[in-house]
């Protein structure tokens, strides 16, 4: 009897449930969506049951569209969004609503903690370059000044996919490639930072046990098994970061590789062998959904700038889609062809909700400079499109000064769809991007091959991640168009330095 794997991404607008045989081919799949929470600026929340009733649905979607039966499957693995906390009381119910990762109402506690153990301390512990308010270090610090009354009712401080885990299997457990972000774990000794939880006011029994990526960590009970269409007893991985299975996901397994992710975030991730530390302070280190390995991670919030603006300004772009179903996106690609690159002067900073590594700026906002009467909405459309590609070769100018050498783009998630932006970014870059067949379910495919390595499936995971890399498009740089984005490139570095001083806040 043929068997599968299952491999459920929770990404953070929507959760994608994927089955997959033993060879990493997929049979189907299934995605349930659902919006965020935006209460006031720098705010990103969500209602904590919001995700496990979405990750049921998609899991039953999933297993009903594909027809596999039941006994077939022999592990589920998991992939997740990083930095989204969720508080527990001590019958590990959630207390208020989860804080979505690009939530940055933490800003200030960020700098008091920077402040206190300095940048050089927190790289060599963590990885991590710098503090950040995404970081759940700072949340903690935030709802523990803020809001008081939540705070003393926890009894459990835990990551978005720890609780999806526990509420499989009954442990509260978390791994590597998660805890690495939460700066509240050492990179080295894979541990917690006792100094960290002693400034914080928290104890080691007040978070997750720690698991290496992808370890089998329980099974699914009989309660959930009935909600989620599952056999009791199948073997559960606690899986890996959600950038960490999409690596793996497309082949992405070894050094050399460059892959990017133009999803919600904009994300790039390199391989390494052995940990990397970035001594300029720009690029972060993570551990890969392989324990032993690392990558070199990058991230912005600038890749949800598109769906912002699909949904605020493209009203007859998503009407034609509902009446005649052709997809809103595709009808922003056709905009965006009928502008040259530059966008006669129009420049966008896409960071909506600040921006991440190598140009880490809580305060960084959104900004529309250059516009003139000449422009016209096709124009904003691909302004849009170049000012995230900026933000990506800012990731690749900061990668290979740490000696990756970077020949070519790996292109998945939705952006990848968009052949108007792989365009955009091989010209821009002047690196070939590549897509692949499938890559719309590379975290799911890289969550179920590490549960399937768990369970002994497979003797090298590296073999069948890259055996089934199947690449779709080239999209070969365009020498005619380097100059105008050579001088795009320089023009947003320029403006990125001098808006800082106005996005600070005003001193009261």
């Amino acid at each position: 009897m043929t068997s599968y794997l299952l491999g459920v991404d929770v990404g953070t607008t929507a959760i994608k449930a994927a089955v997959f045989d033993t060879e990493g081919v997929e049979v189907g799949s299934h995605t349930e969506e659902y919006d965020l929470l935006t209460p006031s600026a720098g705010r990103v929340e969500l209602e904590a049951d919001t995700y496990p009733d979405t990750f049921a649905r998609a899991v039953r979607g999933a297993l009903q569209d594909t027809s596999v039966p039941q006994d077939t499957l022999v592990a589920l693995g998991l992939s997740a969004q990083g930095e989204t906390l969720i508080c527990l009381d001590g019958d590990n119910q959630p207390v208020g609503r989860a804080i979505v990762w690009m939530d940055n109402r933490a800003t200030i506690e960020s700098e008091e903690i920077e402040a206190h153990f300095g940048r050089p301390v927190i790289a060599a512990t963590t990885g991590q370059p710098a503090m950040d308010p995404i970081w759940p270090a700072a949340k903690i610090l935030w709802l523990k000044r803020n809001e008081p009354e939540l705070y003393a009712r926890t009894a459990k401080f835990v990551l978005l996919k720890d609780y999806l885990v526990y509420r499989l299997t009954g442990r509260l457990i978390s791994e590597d490639s998660l805890l690495c972000s939460t700066l509240l774990w050492d990179i080295n000794t894979r541990a917690y930072w006792p100094e960290m939880l002693a400034y914080l006011g928290i104890t080691e029994e007040q978070l997750p046990e720690i698991a290496e990526q992808g370890a089998i960590v329980g099974k699914v009970g009989e309660q959930v098994s009935a909600e989620l269409g599952l056999p009791a007893g199948l073997p559960v991985s606690v899986g890996a970061l959600d950038q960490a299975c999409g690596a793996l996901g497309i082949g992405n397994a070894v050094p050399g590789i460059f892959s990017e992710s133009t999803g919600s975030a904009l994300t790039s991730v390199t391989i390494a062998e052995e940990l990397a530390l970035d001594p300029s302070g720009r690029v972060p280190c993570f551990p890969a959904a392989i324990p032993g390995q690392y990558m070199l991670h990058t991230f912005s919030t600038g890749g949800m700038v598109m769906r912002w603006y699909r949904d605020e300004f493209c009203a007859s772009e998503k009407q034609i889609e509902e009446l005649c179903g052709i997809n809103a996106y595709y009808l922003i690609d056709q905009e965006v062809a009928q502008v040259e690159p530059g966008c006669e002067g129009l420049v966008v900073l896409p960071h909506l909700q600040g921006s991440g590594p190598p140009d880490l700026d809580p305060y960084a906002r959104g900004v529309i400079f250059g516009l003139t009467l000449a422009h016209k909405k096709q124009h904003i459309s691909r302004a849009i499109m170049e000012g995230v590609t900026m933000v990506l070769r800012r990731m690749i100018e900061s990668t290979e000064r740490l000696g990756s050498d970077v020949a070519e783009i790996i292109s998945l998630s939705g952006g990848a769809k968009s052949a108007a932006w792989c365009q955009i970014k091989a010209d821009a870059t002047g690196v070939p991007v590549r897509t692949l067949r499938g890559a719309e379910s590379a975290a799911c495919r890289g969550a179920a091959l590490i549960a399937g390595s768990g369970v002994g499936l497979f003797e090298s995971v590296v073999h069948v991640a890259r055996s089934g890399v199947e690449f779709d498009r080239t999209y070969t740089p365009r020498a005619e168009h380097a100059e105008a984005y050579d001088q795009l490139f320089n023009r947003f570095v320029a403006l990125q330095e001098a808006v800082k001083p106005l996005q600070r806040p005003v001193e009261k």
